[in-house]
């Protein structure tokens, strides 16, 4: 059989610091393209420099933007990466063996991640498992504006394949922090709008949960201190973000009570 084209389709804003390993990871699709939401820094440059095709487009969130992306693409295959992202040689063989002869339409792939110059191999860290190979007639991105994730149609099976999409999750911890201060504005403002009310056993055990859960069960302590500061970090987030429902809720009383 021929292998069906695949386009590789990235959604990025000012990602000339991580876009080149990830564009250079990709010379083995038939097209690139790149959707920038206002980039003002080198990205477009590079971008041109090897080859990609761009679209501009205001931000829509990450669901609606990833959803847009695809649907601006010229091939039916795509390969969904974010700027930070790279694939593995492995996960490329692997991804050129499955068009090869598709037998899923759609396929999940275990992502790494780069914490403080370390590779994570558990907690959240590893496996990972995302699935960002698909035809878009069979799947297609949720409209969630964050945590976002493609939904396969109803009776579409999932195909799974070896090797890893690599992820450099941080560019020091401040960066990191920036990003994570607005994921959980975001998630807060989605919990709230649905009616969601944070308790104190929200603030308490949830972080607590999380801990268990990805530093003792998942023994993601065995990654060492990048692997504590990671979980410790996202533990934080999850107190954050219902701090943030909290302050939500406290804000709507004042309002109503003026």
């Amino acid at each position: 059989m021929t292998r069906p084209p695949l386009s590789a389709v990235i959604i990025c804003q000012n990602a000339a610091t991580v876009l080149p390993p990830c564009l250079e990871s990709l010379d083995f699709v038939d097209e690139i393209l790149l959707v920038d939401s206002g980039s003002r820094d080198p990205t477009l440059e590079i971008a041109q420099r090897f080859g990609c095709r761009v679209e501009q487009h205001p931000w829509l969130g990450f669901g609606p933007q990833k959803h847009l992306a695809v649907s601006l693409a010229r091939h039916d295959w795509v390969l969904c990466l974010d700027s930070d992202e790279r694939v593995s040689p492995e996960l490329r063989r692997a991804i050129l063996d499955a068009l090869d002869n598709p037998r899923f339409q759609a396929y999940r792939f275990p992502r790494r991640n780069r914490f403080l110059g370390r590779w994570l191999y558990h907690g959240e860290g590893y496996p990972d498992y995302n699935l960002r190979l698909f035809h878009r007639q069979k799947a297609q991105w949720t409209s969630h504006p964050v945590h976002e994730f493609v939904q396969p149609e109803a009776g579409v099976a999932v195909g799974v394949l070896k090797g890893d999409l690599l992820h450099e999750s941080e560019q020091g911890i401040a960066t990191y922090l920036d990003k994570q201060n607005r994921y959980t504005s975001l998630q807060a403002g989605i919990l709230f709008e649905k009616g969601f009310r944070c308790r104190w056993h929200h603030l308490l055990l949830s972080p607590l949960v999380r801990f268990i859960k990805f530093a003792l069960l998942r023994q993601g302590l065995r990654d060492g201190i990048p692997g504590l500061i990671h979980i410790g970090l996202g533990c934080l987030n999850t107190f954050v973000k219902y701090a943030k429902v909290l302050e939500r809720e406290w804000n709507a009383k004042r309002e109503g009570d003026s």
